[in-house]
């Protein structure tokens, strides 16, 4: 399967989105073992933009180590910065977009709006 490309405005929105991110996975001197794999896994199935921090100061093991993770899990590289990689997951996104709209207002009730101090006094 090939990895998901993204359009720039797409990338550029995603770079924003990832920001206030922490990073949910980290990558030691073990590198990808097969319990950090299982842990990206995870945090790919629940979250669609996830930032993992490598601790390594070899940019071309991080590049490898993001080529990697983008061809195991059919996800799109978002950045990588420095010792960060941002990977986005479409179809996540796309599941959790679809449930939202399947749970539309449903047990949702309006409030009444607020009243301001200067309300209570004409009762």
């Amino acid at each position: 399967m090939p990895i998901p490309t993204l359009t720039p405005e797409q990338r550029r929105a995603l770079r924003a989105r990832a920001h206030d991110l922490k990073p949910v996975v980290s990558i030691s001197q073990n590198g990808l073992s097969d319990s950090v794999l299982k842990e990206i896994g995870v945090s790919l199935a629940s979250h669609p933009l996830i930032k993992i921090r490598v601790y390594n100061d070899d940019r071309e093991e991080r590049e490898a180590f993001l080529a990697t993770i983008c061809g195991q899990f059919n996800v799109a590289p978002v950045q990588h910065i420095g010792k960060l990689l941002v990977v986005f997951n479409p179809d996540t996104q796309a599941r959790i977009d679809a449930e939202t709209a399947n749970a539309g207002h449903r047990g949702t009730r309006r409030q009444a709006p607020r009243r301001s101090k200067r309300s209570f006094q004409n009762d």
